[in-house]
């Protein structure tokens, strides 16, 4: 093994000579460099906006949620919350009714998401951080406030804690919904803005949260709930806990944590980041031509020196192995490189963010990244695997050299 690195090395650069040999050598170093790079690069972006939607959906979604497996709401009985609530590793079980609706302030209106939630709902400090105006409390002063997203205030220029000054919340009247007077088939409620929050563009622009009676009243429901919210102990694992309910509820209800939750965007991503590494590993397959066409006119021009190693007694397998190992420097010269390349701009953009995103209702300033071993390991065996089949045809034809033609 000693020879073959020895003499590989001697012909990794050859004579000045060989100069077009030499030019290849360092242009298929480069391409697998430049495409190792991207690689890097491509899959760390993947994984930062990955984790970035899940630190925006975690942020305002639960840890647990529970809803019904079919039907929009089910019947909240003492025995149903003591089952949920006795379950162990559940620190916060926040009932929910959650359903559109109409917002209307002075002469604009606004179609929403209205989430009415328990009193206990604070208590979970999911949306804390995002607070960018008023308080998270629903109920002060002997008044109910609801909490709105900063896009439904922008539209319609809420004013927040103004007493003199609520909107109106309309929702469709189940008892008078065939009436023909339009107005009169809505219910209509009353409510002060008494905080903003700002996550992102799709909960901003259609999010209102309220106490939970006060939607009770509003939407005419008595126990009808539309789903649990569970904040798990410290200590405890959510796919533990998740288990847990399941086994408790049984077949009528779901039971999705945070991830299970937005199945469909998490899914989109893990195949979008797929598609652009095999894209992007083609295009290196493609690229280990330049490592085929190098050893090839390595071999030839090499011809007299491995026939003088087979006449000293070298094997089939020797010569085999020895240009094996040439095109294995060269690719991993070009991905050591890449890599190092693609790491290095990497850490840069974490530590630093000097590529940014350039608009101002961004979530995040600069283009997220996250570099994960997995990826690298991954990274560095396509490129391995790649080489290895270029250099296989190469190292057959040299194995195969007469050793009385070119003595």
């Amino acid at each position: 093994m000693k020879a073959i690195l020895f003499i590989a090395r001697h012909y990794y650069f050859s004579g000045k000579n060989l100069l077009l040999i030499n030019v290849i050598s360092i242009l298929s170093i480069l391409v697998v460099a430049i495409i190792t790079m991207s690689l890097v690069i491509g899959m760390s972006v993947f994984n930062g906006m990955e984790n970035l939607i899940r630190s925006l959906y975690n942020s305002f979604d639960p840890e647990i949620k529970i809803s019904p497996r079919t039907g929009k709401t089910f019947e909240m009985t003492d025995s149903l919350h003591k089952l949920v609530q006795s379950a162990e590793g559940v620190f916060i079980l926040t009932e929910v009714i959650e359903d559109n609706a109409v917002i209307s302030y002075k002469n604009e209106t606004d179609v929403i998401k209205i989430k009415g939630v328990s009193e206990n709902f604070t208590a979970q400090h999911r949306m804390d951080s995002f607070l960018v105006s008023g308080s998270m409390s629903m109920f002060k002063q002997g008044r109910d406030f609801a909490i709105i997203g900063r896009g439904i205030q922008y539209k319609l220029s809420i004013p927040i804690n103004n007493q003199f000054s609520p909107v109106q919340i309309f929702y469709p009247d189940r008892d008078k919904i065939k009436r023909p007077d339009a107005l009169d088939a809505f219910r209509i409620k009353s409510i002060h803005a008494g905080g903003v929050f700002a996550i992102e563009k799709q909960y901003d622009d259609n999010f209102v949260f309220v106490p939970l009676v006060f939607a009770k009243e509003l939407m005419n429901y008595e126990n009808e709930r539309t789903s649990l919210e569970i904040k798990v102990s410290s200590g405890y694992e959510v796919e533990d806990v998740q288990s847990a309910l399941k086994e408790r509820l049984g077949d009528t209800f779901l039971v999705l944590n945070s991830d299970e939750q937005h199945k469909g965007l998490l899914k989109a991503i893990k195949v979008e980041k797929f598609v652009v590494n095999v894209m992007l590993s083609f295009i290196l397959a493609i690229s280990s031509v330049g490592i085929f066409f190098c050893l090839t006119m390595l071999t030839l021009n090499k011809r007299k020196d491995i026939a003088v190693l087979k006449a000293m007694g070298s094997t089939k397998a020797f010569i085999r192995n020895l240009f094996m190992t040439e095109g294995m420097l060269i690719a991993l010269s070009g991905a050591v490189i890449g890599m190092g390349l693609g790491i290095g701009i990497c850490l840069l953009q974490q530590y630093f963010g000097f590529v940014t995103i350039g608009t101002e209702t961004s979530v995040i300033e600069e283009y997220p990244v996250e570099l994960r071993y997995t990826d690298l390991f991954w990274i560095a065996g396509t490129v391995i695997c790649i080489s290895f089949l270029a250099s296989i045809r190469p190292s057959i034809i040299a194995s195969r050299i007469d050793v009385k033609k070119h003595l």
